[in-house]
């Protein structure tokens, strides 16, 4: 076996479809069957296997085909199938390649390799046993797969792709500051990380209560994990309560405190009035009190007189990683319909879905009161970002918008280290952007994922943002309607809660060839015959401007529908 773990190296195409944008331009292969087959600009084929290779497709049966490998992608075109069968798979999907069978093994397409890939897939091919048919695949396969092990650039740096919008140009701090109200009496943008002297993860630009001085926060900094400490993520603008993010307090079995960071919790809590603090913890609690073993922990009453602390009970990733793969086994190759429920709930997914989304709404809620907030977990990591992004987004209808929910992502994902239930008009973008982002996730195509903080990042990779924004009517909703000031509150519900198909199952032809839902099929024709009718008002009008046109004012009656009347139809709330 053979498998190596790769730095978060993210962005990826759609491994069903590999679209192409307009303002990149493609060099074909030339090669027999694979010549239909478009690059990205910096691509280049690394090896064609001329000989035919079996993948042994779980819908299909086994396929005859022939097989390529770029510094991009792996891709597979049946031969005798009709319609071809093709597979396309960025090389940042897969997760772990192995050898499967020997020279000896008995059986007929017994001899191969399996690929296991990041999106829900397992890939087998089989190969010829004679001279070692599988060896310079393997190798090289092994050797792109995971380019940072062997020394290799990831093919995020040598992307050529060109968009007239820099998507690194999407997420302005200070400008997202000045969007919410800030600076204000109350808090002030610091630069003492500038440097990522005070927190390596953190972003440059901070917010934090004005009566901090930086000094301060250098000494609250010794007593959070990582030196992750308290600072603004979101304020509301008309009670002024705010949201803020960090790690835990290096409390240990000792019990230690920090008067620094007491003060600093409290500067918080006085900066809108809050009678206590409410510190949310997504911990379980037993899993806080064992942190302390490792010189971690949690806000004690006994130190935090003016905060109340609430645990979340949300586990950890380590959980919530055997909890994906648990999925992965009841959604792939194939759904046992007949025990799907069971199944489903074995997998405690979605118990770890509803147990964010509660987090999230009590968050959510508490600001709305006007209380202010602290969200933590051990570092500050996912969980972290899951609550108070999930927060954001109900309390905050600019995120909800396509470029405001890059925003969000840039913001408390990518500047501060690191699903959603939908609402049918709340959200401007739509489901194949949610898709696109987590394929883009492992790609390797973009550098907006590539590594863990902002102080890690590099611009002279192309954003993902640059082709989202370049192709922007494909991932908006046609449903949208604008409330900014509407505060969404998702039912968090194991009744409510739904396995997101489209993403989990979408290998399965099945699910795949469903049609767009009726609803949103039949809005869409509606966009088009109002699109219609007013290309005709205007020609009537343009008509009725014409000195011969007098006419046609008296020819019409009363009980004609006219376009206008059309349009206001067209125009009622779907």
């Amino acid at each position: 076996m053979a498998s190596a773990s790769i730095p978060v190296y993210n962005s990826s195409v759609n491994p069903l479809e590999n679209r192409s944008s307009q303002n990149a331009s493609r060099e074909s292969l030339k090669m027999g069957p694979l010549a239909d087959v478009t690059l990205l600009p910096g691509e280049e084929r690394v090896i064609e296997h001329d000989k035919d290779i079996i993948y042994m497709c779980p819908f299909n049966g086994a396929l005859k085909g022939k097989v390529f490998i770029t510094n991009y992608r792996l891709y597979f075109k049946s031969a005798d199938a009709d319609p071809a069968v093709t597979l396309n798979v960025p090389l940042g999907v897969i997760g772990r390649v192995e050898k499967m069978g020997g020279a000896s093994s008995r059986g007929e397409n017994s001899y191969g390799l399996d690929i296991t890939c990041k999106d829900m897939r397992n890939l087998r091919f089989a190969l010829k046993q004679e001279g070692h048919s599988r060896r310079d695949i393997f190798d090289i396969l092994f050797r792109y797969a995971f380019p940072v092990s062997h020394g290799l650039p990831v093919f995020a740096y040598l992307s050529q792709e060109k968009y007239e919008e820099n998507g690194w140009n999407v997420f302005k701090p200070m400008e997202e500051f000045r969007r919410q109200g800030l600076p204000n009496e109350k808090w002030r943008i610091t630069f003492v990380n500038e440097t990522y002297e005070l927190c390596d993860t953190y972003p440059t630009i901070l917010a934090v209560p004005f009566r901090s001085s930086d000094e301060d926060l250098r000494k609250v900094s010794a007593f959070r994990s990582r030196g992750r400490i308290p600072v603004l993520s979101w304020i509301h603008r008309e009670n002024q309560a705010v949201i803020c993010r960090c790690s835990q307090p290096l409390v240990g079995m000792s019990g230690k405190r920090n008067k620094d960071d007491e003060r600093y919790l409290d500067l918080i809590r006085e900066a809108n009035g809050t009678a206590k603090l409410t510190i949310y913890d997504a911990r379980p609690s037993v899993n806080a009190v064992a942190n302390k073993a490792t010189g971690g922990g949690y806000e004690g009453d006994d130190a935090y007189q003016n905060a109340e602390l609430v645990f979340l009970d949300i586990h950890n990733i380590h959980v919530m990683r055997e909890s994906l793969k648990k999925l992965k086994d009841i959604v792939y190759p194939n759904v046992e319909e007949s025990h799907w429920l069971s199944s489903l709930e074995s997998t405690h997914w979605l118990e770890h879905i509803k147990l964010v989304i509660s987090g999230a709404i009590q968050v959510a809620d508490k600001i709305s009161g006007g209380n202010s907030v602290v969200v933590h977990c051990s570092d500050g990591w996912d969980r972290t970002a899951q609550l108070t992004s999930l927060a954001m987004l109900m309390l905050d209808g600019h995120y909800r918008t396509l470029r405001g929910f890059q925003v969000l992502l840039e913001k408390e994902w990518i500047s501060f280290g690191h699903k959603f239930a939908s609402f049918p008009t709340a959200f401007e973008f739509n489901e194949r952007l949610l898709v696109t982002i987590l394929d883009h996730l492992f790609s390797c195509r973009f550098g907006t994922f590539l590594y863990n903080c902002e102080s890690a990042r590099d611009t002279n990779t192309v954003s993902l943002w640059s082709l989202v924004n370049s192709e922007a009517s494909s991932y908006q909703n046609p449903f949208y309607t604008p409330e900014c000031s509407r505060v969404l509150y998702p039912v968090a519900s194991m009744r409510h809660l739904e396995l997101w198909v489209t993403y989990y199952i979408r290998w399965n032809p099945r699910i795949r060839q469903q049609q767009q839902s009726p609803v949103e099929q039949r809005y869409m024709e509606l966009l088009a015959l109002r699109d219609e009718y007013l290309k005709k008002l205007e020609e009537l009008q343009l008509t009725d401007s014409s000195p011969n046109s007098s006419h046609l004012s008296n020819s019409s009656t009363p009980n004609a529908a006219s376009p206008t009347q059309h349009i206001t139809h067209l125009h009622t709330p779907f």
